[in-house]
């Protein structure tokens, strides 16, 4: 009965858990094809000398 239980948000623990993790990986991604996209534009045009 504990699980059937929702948050403010409207979800479970598991489904929380779930979204947490999810979206853990998408700002990761993100983070990662910025971080390339500066080292390209690094190598094309460096901005310090």
């Amino acid at each position: 009965m504990a699980e059937d239980r929702k948050s403010l948000s409207g979800l479970t623990e598991q489904e929380a858990q779930e979204f947490g993790t999810l979206y853990t990986q998408g700002v990761a991604f993100v983070a990662v094809v910025a971080i390339v996209a500066h080292a390209l534009v690094w190598a094309w045009r460096p901005w310090l000398q």
